[in-house]
């Protein structure tokens, strides 16, 4: 399995990931601890219960990281150089201990690198729903992504 080349992408393409994770309260407490977020309103379910949520949030860190990986096989997977960046990120509804995600993909844009002639920028829209459909986090990430290489012309 491969990612697609910096050729194969399409602006303006749309991928519903097949991917889905639920959350469990040890991914919660083992990410937030390995990055020493000691904020309490992650880790702390009593004083979470005086909280708006009334109850743990996930660390929104660990969203981004999980619904940034979602794409990875259908997408990226051996084709991708790196991430450039992040051009925006937003979490418009919290994530809980217990909920799905899910995640998808819209090709916003893309360009050849004006300084290398192996690869090309991508821009990658990417947003995570939970079991309800509720858009959790939407991020815009820049990706530097591998040219087709002259020996692999034609192939799948």
């Amino acid at each position: 399995m491969r990612g697609l080349w910096f050729e194969e992408f399409e602006v303006g393409a749309h991928y519903k990931h097949s991917m889905t994770r639920t959350i469990t309260e040890m991914d919660n407490v083992m990410f937030t601890s390995l990055t020493m977020n000691i904020a309490p309103i992650h880790l702390d379910a009593e004083y979470c219960k005086g909280t708006v949520h009334g109850q743990r949030v996930l660390n929104s860190l660990f969203t981004v990281a999980l619904i940034g990986a979602f794409h990875v096989p259908e997408l990226t997977m051996g084709t991708t150089l790196g991430n450039l960046g992040y051009d925006s990120v937003k979490f418009p509804n919290p994530v809980f201990h217990g909920d799905t995600l899910r995640a998808e993909t819209t090709i916003v844009d893309k360009r050849e690198s004006k300084t290398r002639d192996d690869s090309g920028i991508v821009w990658f829209e990417h947003i995570g729903l939970n079991q309800r459909d509720e858009v959790v986090v939407k991020m815009t990430r820049v990706g530097l992504m591998m040219r087709r290489p002259a020996d692999s012309e034609g192939a799948a």
